[in-house]
């Protein structure tokens, strides 16, 4: 409120003077003038500060560079080129696949020391080392498939839609034998076949969804592939477990047969 002061003819308000403390030093900006070194200006005179002392390396690398050149032109021997200490250095792939490496490193190790596991607890397939480095898989007939299904002490179970429960357990049956339509139907005990024929959109879909599990799952690896004989189209497809369910497939069919057969009808005409 100074000037209200100085209109009502008080005193007027003394010029404003830097502080004693604030020394001066010359501005990088312009010759033969002094700047106050208070903090608001620091910020400016450090940046002047360091571009002075980057110029200078560059004129010095430049003087060097001349010198070398001069000794090659004169047929003497000289050492590899020297970078120039101002260039800035690229990143690059192999700084990025450092930064991830290190940044995996790091949140493995806190993992471990905040929740005792380097995979902060969580469990998957991909977290293990054999989903990234498989062993060696090969090529399984029936006749060798059936003959891992646990009977034999010692020999491993395999399973072509990837379920392993011991001799005597509930799925027991489907060890050593591709039961993959059981997986659709339920019918464990008379579906130990991979014909899929005659299965319905949505026994289709269980198919598909226990096969991702077990693709998925963090204890079940892939082992190989199964060679079956081919089907013959024209043998009986399985009759389904459940009554009701075997009745409505049957209707099903016989409806897509006369749909089939209505439209080849229609085609002639």
């Amino acid at each position: 409120m100074s000037w209200l002061k100085q209109a009502t003819g008080g005193d007027a308000p003394e010029p404003y003077r830097e502080p004693s403390e604030d020394r001066k030093v010359k501005d990088p900006s312009i010759p033969n003038r002094m700047v106050s070194n208070k903090p608001a200006n620091r910020p400016f005179l450090a940046y002047k500060e360091y571009r002075e002392k980057q110029e200078a390396l560059h004129a010095a690398w430049e003087e060097r560079q001349k010198e070398r050149e001069a000794k090659i032109a004169r047929g003497e021997k000289v050492g590899p080129p020297e970078r120039d200490p101002t260039a800035q250095t690229e990143v690059g792939m192999l700084g990025l696949l450092k930064f991830f490496l290190y940044l995996l490193i790091f949140t493995a190790l806190a993992g471990k020391f905040i929740t005792g596991s380097y995979t902060w607890e969580y469990q998957s397939k991909w977290t293990q080392l054999k989903t990234y480095w498989p062993t060696n898989q090969r090529l399984f007939s029936e006749r060798l498939l059936a003959e891992h299904d646990g009977s034999v002490i010692g020999r491993p179970i395999y399973l072509a839609a990837r379920q392993s429960y011991q001799p005597g357990g509930s799925y027991a049956i489907l060890a050593g034998v591709d039961a993959a339509r059981s997986f659709g139907t339920g019918c464990f005990k008379t579906h130990r076949t991979h014909d899929l024929r005659g299965l319905t959109e949505r026994e289709l879909k269980s198919v598909a969804h226990w096969k991702k599990f077990y693709a998925e799952h963090k204890d079940y690896v892939k082992i190989g592939r199964v060679s079956h004989p081919p089907i013959d189209p024209d043998s009986p497809i399985p009759e389904h477990c459940d009554p009701k369910k075997e009745a409505a497939a049957q209707a099903a069919r016989q409806a897509a047969k006369e749909r089939k057969r209505v439209e080849s009808d229609h085609q002639e005409l």
